[in-house]
């Protein structure tokens, strides 16, 4: 099935019978995703005294209690009231859902012991391209990347001048498949995430990053047309559903 969809004055069609989900959920039968050293996710069934809300135990519906936190357990997107000290939500703030989307693939680079996304490989990612997200796929592309227990794994990060770059680059939508496009431990600094806001400047509250996404390998890089879906929780961050579309012109 296809669609027209006018975006910034351009007339794009896409194939919205393919839709390309790129989130990660929380799913209790497999194994889960984890960073920062919390406690796995729980959906558990309500009970009134000893009585469980169930179909299979006998009730008319299903009625089930989910705890986790957003940052550790699933795909998720923030805007900058997760590293302010003012409280800004995420759902007040991101007040459109659709953009044009560049998919890259990007080979970390290894610097002083940790792998890093540069700036130089996203400036030969984007070229002179105008997008309004950059999804980031890293290699190696593995399943496991959708149970990875990420606590003190220093796993691969921004550098701050490449979010230097896409903040200058105009991209208010940053998603990646890592659990945080900061080092693990940097001392509190958290140069990326500062900088793709510019807390220095005038803050982008209307910029997103989205961590923990999945882009399987049969996508190929390139110009997609994104929803960015998320729950309507007044949070500095919550559960996200990127969807990507494939432009056929």
């Amino acid at each position: 099935m296809k669609a027209i969809v006018e975006y910034n004055s351009r007339k794009i069609e896409v194939d919205i019978s393919n839709p390309i989900d790129i989130s990660i959920p929380i799913d209790m039968s497999k194994d889960k995703i984890n960073a920062w050293g919390v406690e796995d996710p729980k959906i558990e069934v309500v009970k009134y005294d000893d009585y469980e809300v169930s179909v299979a135990n006998g009730a008319v519906v299903n009625f089930n209690d989910i705890t986790f936190n957003p940052h550790s357990h699933v795909t998720h997107t923030e805007c900058v009231g997760h590293i302010t000290k003012e409280v800004h939500s995420v759902n007040k703030n991101l007040k459109y859902f659709i953009f044009l989307a560049e998919v890259v693939t990007i080979a970390p680079l290894f610097h002083n012991g940790d792998f890093i996304i540069g700036v130089k490989q996203l400036k030969n990612a984007l070229k002179n391209k105008k997008r309004d997200a950059i999804v980031i796929r890293t290699l190696p592309n593995l399943e496991e990347k959708k149970s990875t227990k990420y606590f003190n794994t220093n796993p691969t990060y921004l550098s701050e001048k490449a979010a230097i770059y896409l903040r200058e680059k105009g991209i208010k939508h940053l998603l990646v498949d890592l659990p945080s496009v900061d080092k693990e431990k940097d001392g509190g600094r958290l140069l990326s995430h500062n900088a793709f806001w510019n807390t220095d400047g005038e803050v982008r509250m209307d910029a997103t990053i989205t961590e923990f996404i999945y882009v399987p390998n049969e996508v190929e890089d390139g110009e997609y047309l994104l929803n960015l879906m998320i729950a309507p929780f007044e949070n500095d961050a919550t559960p996200s559903k990127p969807v990507l579309y494939e432009i056929l012109k």
